[in-house]
């Protein structure tokens, strides 16, 4: 009894996260039909390769990652083991929003773009997932 006690929040997490990672499903299996491939790793898919690398390479800030739910999107293994620890923050982050994490992340991002500020480095939600593993920033002047 108390084992189920134990996983019932990790499925509500779950759960409360799948209309993203259901997205990131999608866009993974589009990868796979277009020459990708996908591996888990801690509880997460992660896709890689095909149209993935091709979509996160026209980003605005060319991104070697990018995580919707349950579900992370790569460019390739290495961009995903060198980012894993960054989208996984981003992975707790859905967990808590669930379906409000999204426009909740657009939101904060438009309204910093508004007021001068970058959108993607001065998000809030960047900002946690940076404190806990920094990548290379670039430079932007």
């Amino acid at each position: 009894m108390f084992f189920i006690l134990i996983r019932i929040p990790a499925l509500l997490r779950l759960i409360w996260a799948s209309p993203n990672s259901m997205l990131g499903l999608v866009c993974g299996l589009l990868g796979l039909l277009t020459g990708g491939g996908m591996q888990l790793r801690r509880g997460c898919l992660e896709f890689y390769g095909g149209l993935v690398s091709w979509a996160l390479a026209r980003t605005p800030i060319s991104a070697a990652a990018m995580t919707l739910g349950h579900t992370i999107l790569g460019r390739d293994p290495l961009a995903l083991e060198c980012s894993r620890e960054h989208e996984h923050v981003h992975v707790r982050q859905y967990a808590r929003w669930g379906p409000l994490f999204l426009p909740a992340y657009l939101g904060a991002s438009f309204f910093l773009w508004l007021n001068g500020r970058h959108p993607y480095w001065d998000n809030p939600f960047e900002r946690e997932a940076y404190n806990t593993q920094p990548l290379n920033r670039r430079s932007d002047g």
